[in-house]
């Protein structure tokens, strides 16, 4: 999203045409950038040899899943339903990692039919999987190496409080159940959290890897999760992405000659690929003024982008139908029954009713996200790809609402 004569634009396509074109509220992603922080991340680690399992939960688009696969990325999924997604999308069952957490055991039977590399993080269901398929079926564990890391507790996963992993300190628990059932565990995995600065974190997380490794003999793969912060704003703090892949691959490949053979390192990037490619447009359908606030009411809200409420996330707002008009104060706020505050206090050209604010870094855990509260319609997306723009998903209809529902003759 860049400014040029007055005009926000992407790829040269201008930002009011689109909420023109398609309407508001609308999610607008930006192929360019997509790309780029893919070839950033492979730049990284090409002392290595790595895979990128892009994390769909964070969009699930058939379309973004699509324009990765052909970028070179594989696939990161956690529930049956993304893994099918990922099948519809083109990728093959040798390219999905299902990494489930408190499901049933019928779901993981369900994967191993199609073939996906299972990552299992729970005792119980490691027995429960030795028992159905001892070595027969390649298995990834996924470990709690109980390091706190992440901006926000909420997207914290390491942990020692966390549902997520299987302990280190059960290190002597797992090996029993891998022992008794002979079980063929060719992956060890981590996640720390979202929103990790420090080159450190990884590095202290990858030794406990390194050390829990030398437990397995027949290992293709570490996983290493993801976590790498984007900037939220101007002078943001982010991940230095290359002192990370210097580090750390470096670390990896003094392991490997160690553990006598070259292992894959895996990463499962789902912010980082396409968090910074979003913008999420909206209408501004009130301006309304009280005793302390200015407010801007949109015609959106948590229903369609939640992580503010959720996360105590920060998106940049820019008011995109006056770009350079007196600078005021507003409180940013959506259309639903509930306080759904998108920015507090922020500085804006500005606003009139009618006009255009655009919320940046919204391509990650944004539409994902959404939901019908309140009955509201889920917005459309486009993608700005080569230069033009693509509808790559139609905005709900008030039928959309009602098809599933059973309606009783009362």
């Amino acid at each position: 999203m860049e400014l040029v004569n007055d005009k926000f634009s992407i790829q040269g396509v201008v930002l009011e045409d689109l909420a023109a074109e398609y309407g508001t509220p609308l999610y607008v992603y930006d192929a360019a950038k997509i790309k780029s922080q893919f070839d950033r991340l492979n730049s990284a680690f090409s002392t290595v040899d790595m895979k990128v399992k892009f994390a769909c939960k964070s969009l699930t688009n058939l379309s973004i899943l699509k324009l990765l696969k052909s970028y070179g990325s594989e696939l990161d999924c956690v529930s049956i339903q993304e893994v099918r997604m990922g099948l519809k999308a083109g990728f093959s069952p040798e390219q999905i990692l299902y990494t489930p957490n408190c499901v049933s055991f019928a779901e993981i039977q369900e994967a191993v039919k199609i073939g996906v590399m299972i990552n299992l993080d729970n005792i119980s269901i490691l027995e429960q999987f030795g028992n159905e398929y001892h070595d027969s079926v390649p298995v990834c564990i996924r470990l709690n190496p109980h390091i706190m890391a992440g901006g926000n507790k909420k997207i914290s996963t390491g942990h020692a409080d966390s549902k997520f992993g299987i302990s280190i300190y059960q290190m002597a628990h797992i090996l029993k159940v891998v022992s008794t059932y002979n079980l063929n565990v060719v992956g060890l995995h981590m996640h720390t959290g979202s929103d990790i600065l420090d080159a450190e974190v990884f590095l202290r997380a990858a030794e406990i890897l390194f050390d829990a490794a030398k437990n397995f003999t027949n290992l293709d793969f570490i996983d290493f999760g993801s976590g790498f912060k984007v900037a939220y704003k101007e002078g943001d703090i982010t991940t230095d992405i290359e002192e990370v892949g210097q580090k750390l691959s470096a670390a990896f490949n003094e392991f490997c000659e160690a553990y006598g053979r070259k292992l894959q390192m895996w990463f499962e990037p789902g912010k980082f690929l396409v968090s910074e490619s979003g913008v999420f447009l909206t209408k501004t359908n009130v301006v309304k003024t009280t005793p302390a606030t200015v407010f801007a009411g949109v015609d959106s809200g948590m229903n369609h982008l939640i992580r503010p409420m959720m996360y105590d996330a920060y998106h940049e707002i820019v008011n995109v139908s006056n770009t350079s008009g007196t600078k005021r104060v507003y409180t940013v706020v959506g259309y639903i029954c509930e306080t759904d505050t998108f920015g507090l206090d922020r500085k804006l050209s500005e606003v009139k009713e009618g006009d255009i604010l655009a919320f940046k870094n919204a391509g990650a855990y944004s539409f994902s996200m959404a939901s019908n509260y309140n009955s509201r319609l889920r917005p459309a997306e486009v993608l700005i790809y080569e230069g033009k723009a693509h509808l790559i998903r139609k905005r709900e209809e008030f039928e959309d609402l009602l098809k599933n529902q059973v309606e009783l003759d009362i």
